[in-house]
């Protein structure tokens, strides 16, 4: 890692990450949420991400992805200043501390919930708090709508300016907060600064607000200062109200439990859908070739994240995305889908923004382009999870027995076809993981049919399980290659996939072949601890965060207790300062692709979980 790279990672007061272009690396930033959506904060206090209000509402503060207009919101020192940065315990409240020459000032960061849960509409509020000494500081909002069709534009109305970017209506209040931009009487578009700005000066005791809301096509509610200061109390309280109910006793616990406070971060909760990710078009690569948006439900990173809950004994959440997902199949046609909008609704292609890039690394894309695609792997994970889920004291209603019934009949029809991969490739092939995924589908069926839950045909189970035995057959037989000492990602190639460690923990083996497997994988795809997807990616991206914590995983299920010890010791100093993670890590240790990102978060908390129960095993 670089100089830079490693000062981010000490403690105490550091010198925050220098703009190059109005860019920070990735590893800048911390999340905060509301349960509806999330913002993203650089070290140096500036918000470079804010759908509002909504986590997937174009977002009108997207300067992560073009620094020059696509929005953003300042706070920060005139003069140089060293930063330190935590979350409150707990929660996903963030506290940052600036220190000058002059003094010292505390920012707690709050997408703020109400008396009774979540807002009806999104408050950001930014709390202001001398130390020490004076500071000064200055601030500014500036949206841009580089997602959107429509100009940023300013009304002025008899309760001060707003910003209007298509539906989506921005105001800002406060108090001592020094604002200087103007305001005209009248109503209606009017010109004027396309921003909110303004300066103060912090003495030992003072208290500053500044509170960004925003609605999207209703009414406005302009809100009170001294209001939304007490909403920071209260949405600590609520947050810490939520983690008593979540307890990690295992190793590893400060950065398991900080995974799960970025998980339900993901959690969308007037739906109970679970974003793959918080952001739209930070590339996987330095070619700009995958700059996606994850802002959708992936069937796969949603059942995921509920095993993960149901781990550590939560209700509500695993309940609200289980019948949310099987809402949305039964919905669409009873159909398996890839992905599904938070709000349910199937996904409708891909949208150039006019947005740069992150450091000018383009295009970025509105939407995702894998929806159309047949992944085989999903019926596991319908199927898996919705056995974790009656296993665990729930009970299966009728017609998602009849659903379940018929993705295990599908499975058995189906695991013959090639298919896109868990990896969402155009070249269509018989994918060795896709095979072991229909097998967990089906084994998972046979289970639920076995106590009581899923109600087949006698002859629809004897055919579950003779396709779980020629699944069997056709892997030992066509998948793995002597010569490789490894599964091969597919017949007819010598290249080696990641995916196929998941399959230790599903049972499908934890012998020697798949000991054999994970050594090859770490010899041709790894790079100290971290792993690369599949062969060729080097040349390509970057290390997979999450195949790495499915190595560690699957050394602890071959009987490899000790080294998968290690590498997870190895694997959890990845986060950055505040326990974050994205997609992948560059070699010299940058962030890339999207964040937080939901699939790394779970493989390092169902690492943790495994890992330690096979330890208490032996």
């Amino acid at each position: 890692m670089t100089t830079q790279l490693e000062s981010i990672t000490v403690q105490g007061f550091h010198a925050p990450f220098e703009r190059d272009g109005g860019y920070v690396p990735l590893r800048a930033y911390a999340g905060i949420g509301d349960g509806r959506t999330i913002a993203l904060i650089a070290d140096d206090g500036q918000i470079d991400w804010l759908p509002l209000p909504e986590m997937n509402t174009e977002p009108v503060i997207a300067g992560l992805v073009d620094a020059s207009s696509g929005g953003r919101f300042e706070l920060r020192p005139t003069a140089d200043f060293e930063v330190e940065r935590s979350y409150i315990e707990g929660s996903n409240v963030l506290t940052t501390r600036f220190r000058t020459e002059t003094g010292t000032v505390e920012i707690t960061d709050a997408l703020v919930t109400g008396v009774a849960g979540r807002l009806p509409w999104a408050e950001l509020v930014r709390r202001i708090v001398g130390l020490e000494g004076s500071v000064d500081l200055t601030w500014a909002v500036v949206p841009g709508n580089n997602f959107g069709t429509e100009p940023v534009t300013r009304v002025d109305t008899v309760h001060g300016p707003l910003l209007r970017a298509g539906d989506i209506n921005l105001v800002l209040i406060g108090s001592d907060h020094g604002r200087t931009d103007p305001t005209e009487e009248g109503d209606g578009e009017v010109e004027g600064p396309l921003e909110f700005r303004g300066a103060f000066t912090t003495a030992e005791g003072s208290r500053h607000i500044l509170c960004l809301c925003g609605t999207d096509d209703e009414p406005i509610h302009l809100p009170n200062a001294d209001v939304v200061d007490q909403g920071i109390d209260r949405t600590v309280d609520n947050w810490e109200l939520w983690s008593k109910n979540f307890h990690w006793d295992g190793p590893w616990s400060e950065t398991v439990t900080r995974s799960m406070l970025a998980l339900k971060l993901l959690i969308y909760s007037p739906t109970g859908a679970i974003a793959a990710a918080a952001t739209a078009g930070l590339p996987e690569d330095r070619t700009g070739d995958k700059n996606w948006d994850y802002r959708y439900a992936w069937v796969r990173d949603l059942a995921y994240t509920v095993g993960a809950l149901l781990d550590f004994g939560l209700r509500e959440e695993p309940h609200a995305a289980v019948s949310w997902i099987l809402n949305c199949l039964k919905e669409h046609g009873r159909e398996m889908h890839i992905f599904f909008g938070l709000d349910g609704s199937l996904p409708d292609g891909t949208h150039e923004t006019g947005s740069e890039g992150w450091r000018g690394i383009g295009p970025v894309y509105s939407g995702n382009p894998a929806s159309d695609q047949l992944q085989l792997g999903v019926y596991a994970d319908i199927l898996a999870i919705l056995s974790r889920y009656a296993s665990g004291g729930n009970i299966i209603d009728a017609s998602t027995d009849r659903l379940l019934c018929s993705f295990a009949d599908d499975a058995c029809r189906r695991w013959e076809e090639k298919d896109s991969g868990m990896w969402e490739l155009k070249d269509l092939q018989h994918y060795t993981s896709s095979k072991m995924g229909c097998w967990q589908a089906i084994d998972s069926a046979v289970h639920l049919a076995e106590i009581g839950q899923l109600h087949p045909d006698p002859d629809d189970l004897e055919a579950w399980k003779r396709n779980k035995t020629l699944i069997e057959e056709w892997v030992s037989e066509n998948a793995w290659s002597e010569e490789r000492g490894a599964y091969l990602m597919h017949p007819g190639s010598d290249r080696l996939d990641a995916s196929v460690l998941l399959h230790a923990p599903t049972g499908f083996d934890r012998g020697e072949r798949m000991s054999r497997t994970i050594d090859a994988i770490r010899a041709e795809l790894g790079r100290g601890s971290l792993l690369y997807r599949y062969s060729g990616m080097p040349d390509e991206e970057s290390t997979f965060v999450a195949c790495a914590f499915w190595c560690a995983s699957a050394l602890a299920c071959v009987g490899r207790v000790d080294e998968a010890v290690e590498m997870m010791d190895d694997l959890v100093g990845q986060v950055n300062d505040v326990g974050m993670l994205a997609e992948m890590i560059s070699e010299d240790g940058d962030f890339m692709g999207n964040l937080p990102q939901g699939l790394s978060h779970l493989a390092l908390v169902n690492a943790a979980i495994t890992i330690s129960q096979l330890t208490e095993k032996d």
